[in-house]
């Protein structure tokens, strides 16, 4: 093999060496099978830097081979993101390519949400782009309106403590201190007031106690007799008492119409006036055995008769004792 062949083959080789090289460190393989190229727009791409791995489902299959803005001026300041996929695995059109914090020590990484609905997606698509929060990132989100807030009591408790200041005179200085000595003396007084009632509930303890202890007998009795009239046949009795009220409603009814023995005692003053008759006669039959018993219960061994009934004699009798 002649000088000028062996410079020529070790010339092919270095330039063959120099562009896989140059492929290589942008993170190109052009041995490898299957390349797809994929571009993503992001607004803020999070420091996300060429050579950045792409995974999906956390298997690394490409990289990041190119970071450029759009030029289009309807988006101008959007970044356009180109992904190398050395990986026949199919997705469609509508699956994501998140950027996302690969450690908290920075640096970021990109991986595709893979989607399987609608059109496979081929060399040169657009795919859709998010961009995940880091763990600063959302501290940070959380804690601004929490600053902005606190910064707004602050300013608000300092208005409202130059206010006071400004309200607050020596002499109502003065008077806020006597007021709260005031206070101070009332909490004293109350804590004697609290102990002098303990004393006084723990003198009467033995006192509660017999009260608690006679409520309960009570209660304990009024549950007994609460069983016993609920035992009770209380409606048997109350119909019972119902029907003795309707036959005494009868009963005044008759005498009202002068029924029977009573109602003619009640209406017939004829009966009434014979009573009142018989009455005087059996007053004066009484009057007369007092007055004269030895014309009832009469006895002599010499056959003497009994005297008669005598009105004026009686009256004279009477008038005597």
């Amino acid at each position: 093999m002649s000088r000028e062949l062996k410079t020529g083959f070790v010339a092919v080789v270095v330039i063959a060496l120099f562009i896989w090289g140059f492929n290589f460190l942008k993170g190109e393989n052009i041995f490898a099978k299957s390349q797809r190229h994929f571009f993503v727009e992001y607004n803020n791409i999070q420091g996300l830097k060429k050579s950045s791995s792409v995974t999906i489902n956390g298997l690394q299959v490409g990289s990041v081979v190119d970071i450029k803005f759009n030029t289009n001026p309807e988006k101008r300041g959007k970044l356009i993101v180109e992904l190398l996929i050395e990986n026949d695995f199919q997705f469609s059109k509508s699956s994501i390519a998140k950027i996302y914090s690969a450690s908290l020590m920075g640096g970021q990484s990109l991986a595709i949400i893979p989607s399987y609905e609608g059109e496979m997606a081929i060399d040169g698509d657009s795919l859709k782009g998010e961009v995940e929060s880091d763990i600063f990132s959302s501290v940070g989100e959380k804690l601004n309106p929490l600053q902005a807030k606190l910064e707004n009591v602050i300013v608000s408790a300092d208005s409202l403590l130059v206010g006071l200041n400004q309200t607050l005179t020596i002499e109502s200085r003065k008077s806020l201190n006597k007021s709260i000595k005031g206070i101070e003396y009332t909490i004293n007084d109350f804590r004697k007031t609290l102990g002098s009632v303990n004393q006084l509930l723990d003198s009467s303890k033995v006192g509660i106690k017999n009260t608690f202890d006679n409520t309960r007998v009570i209660t304990e009795n009024l549950m007994k007799l609460s069983d016993t009239l609920v035992n009770a046949n209380i409606g048997m009795t109350i119909k019972k008492a119902q029907e003795s009220l309707d036959y005494v409603n009868q009963l005044m009814v008759g005498v009202q119409k002068g029924e029977g023995t009573l109602g003619k005692l009640v209406k017939d003053d004829a009966m009434y006036n014979n009573l009142t008759n018989m009455s005087k006669e059996l007053e004066e039959l009484i009057r007369e055995m007092k007055l004269n018993p030895k014309r009832f219960v009469h006895f002599s061994l010499f056959g003497k008769k009994a005297e008669p009934y005598n009105p004026d004699k009686n009256k004279k009798a009477e008038i005597k004792n």
